[in-house]
């Protein structure tokens, strides 16, 4: 979570931290046999990862309650070592699981306490190939997921508390219980960084948006505001100009982070109005975005500006925590892949967003999902499941 004390607007800082805020739009939808809550107000005291604020409310289907949180584990498949481990529940991990399970390699898939990934907080998805008329996030992953477990897929909705890459088999731990894998597809994902104010959490997926690219088309003859003082956030304001009426890049200082390129493009767009030295202290409106109330940053002075949506582009914090000791990062903290979708461990492939910061399309992380179960199935395929591989460490 960012910080409370922060200022509300001021999360640009946390991309710097690593940062992140748990979602929350006042809405319920389902996944599998699972009713997902995604209201703040879970009453269950549980604790949610990166980018969750989705509680697991029940399970008609006889799903028994795991202690120390609110996800839920399937009470008819017990078991916790398979060829092919998948850690996160994402198109990539689905995708991967889908393909794995094809391949008789009876997967076991560590969904996270907040399972589905990022499309679990996105209303409406126009652009995922075979849905002419778009479909909603939650109901795009319920199929995901739906479909991994018609091929055999055992999906545990718990988080991943560390892992041994040492040697084969390899180990992850959730909830004290220990999982095996003779191979370990990684596709833990990234979560956006937000404001962290209670209007922005309330009105996601209703006007507030981490994805230009998902959801710019909603926002056709429309004045709309973009936050961020980045690359990203220039990238962001530009893009949305080929719908938007006028777009405010608001930030709260009065340098920026971008590059110059990218700057003198956004400054001298006609549609583009910046506002430096501006925060948001609230987004108004009740079942939507209506506007936005700015502080001034120097005086804290403030004024609303009627808008009908918001953008936050302050960057993603990927999830790599429980890995960072046995995987290569980058300099923004991201998963490497060496060649293809294959870590420095043999047997350890990566997939999805958790090493992509350039496209984070769904599409996108499936198809990385598919490549990396192929990659470990074809590595199982040539090692052999009892030749044992000894790795040490990052030190």
């Amino acid at each position: 979570m960012t910080d409370q004390n922060r200022p509300a607007g001021g999360a640009d800082e946390a991309q710097a931290d690593g940062q992140d805020t748990a979602p929350t739009n006042g809405a319920a939808s389902s996944l599998g046999s699972m009713k997902i809550n995604f209201s703040s107000d879970q009453g269950t005291g549980a604790t949610t990862p990166a980018g969750g604020g989705i509680a697991i409310l029940s399970d008609p289907g006889g799903a028994a309650p795991v202690t120390g949180g609110s996800a839920l584990v399937d009470s008819e498949d017990g078991r916790t070592d398979a060829p092919v481990l998948i850690i996160g529940s994402g198109p990539a991990g689905l995708t991967a699981a889908i393909y794995a399970a094809r391949a008789n390699l009876e997967p076991i898939v560590l969904a996270g306490s907040a399972p589905g990934g990022q499309l679990m907080l996105t209303s409406e998805i126009e652009n995922y190939p075979g849905f002419p008329d778009g479909i909603d996030g939650p109901d795009l992953m319920a199929r995901f997921r739906e479909q991994a477990e018609r091929f055999g897929s055992r999906i545990v909705d718990v988080d991943v508390d560390r892992v041994d890459f040492s040697n084969r088999p390899f180990r992850a731990w959730a909830r004290g219980i220990e999982y095996t894998g003779q191979a370990v597809i990684v596709a833990t994902g990234a979560s956006a960084l937000w404001l962290n104010i209670e209007s922005e959490q309330r009105l996601r997926g209703r006007g507030v948006s981490a994805c230009a690219t998902c959801d710019g088309f909603f926002f056709r003859d429309r004045e709309i505001a973009v936050v961020g003082g980045g690359d990203s956030a220039m990238e962001e304001a530009n893009y949305l100009t080929r719908f938007a009426s006028k777009i405010h890049l608001i930030h709260r200082r009065d340098g920026f982070r971008a590059s110059k390129i990218m700057l003198d493009r956004t400054m001298n767009h006609p549609k583009i109005e910046i506002h430096t030295n501006t925060e948001i202290a609230e987004v108004l409106g009740e079942a939507k975005v209506e506007g936005l109330r700015l502080r001034d940053t120097r005086d804290g002075s403030e004024q609303d500006l009627p808008m009908e949506g918001l953008f936050i582009a302050i960057g993603h914090r990927p999830n790599t925590d429980a890995f960072r000791d046995w995987l290569d990062v980058d300099e923004k903290g991201y998963l490497v892949a060496h060649e293809h979708t294959a870590s420095r461990i043999e047997g350890v492939f990566i997939a999805g967003d958790v090493d992509d910061h350039r496209y984070r399309q769904a599409v996108t992380a499936a198809g990385e999902g598919c490549r990396a179960a192929l990659d470990a199935e074809k590595w199982l395929e040539a090692q052999g499941v009892g030749e044992v591989v000894t790795t040490a460490a990052v030190s």
